[in-house]
């Protein structure tokens, strides 16, 4: 059975939080420094489950100042100061986007 976590004791996740391509006011909650290119919901998965937090992904969501867009949402576990959580996120995603393979750009 899984036990589903309280919406107290969850922050919302949004990718556009991490986006370097994003100004605060759209919405990044991270320094430029911290952000990384066009992260995908499923990659804030693979860094909250680095971290051991407890999540649940939403793919249908869509962050509520661009409805237009699923980027879906991550529902995780509060056991600390939500911006807290955001900086580990980044720190890790960093780490994950690093690791990928940079695919060539188009001139």
């Amino acid at each position: 059975m899984v036990k589903h976590m309280r919406k107290l004791d969850k922050a919302i996740i949004w990718p556009i939080y991490f986006d370097c391509n994003k100004t605060r006011k759209d919405g990044r909650r991270v320094p430029k420094a911290m952000a990384v290119q066009s992260p995908k919901i499923l990659e804030i998965k693979e860094a909250a489950d680095k971290l051991s937090l407890q999540n649940e992904v939403n793919l249908e969501a869509h962050f509520p100042k661009m409805p237009w867009a699923k980027t879906g949402m991550l529902l995780v576990e509060k056991n600390e100061a939500k911006e807290k959580i955001i900086q580990k996120l980044a720190k890790q995603l960093m780490k994950i986007k690093s690791q990928q393979p940079q695919l060539p750009t188009k001139r």
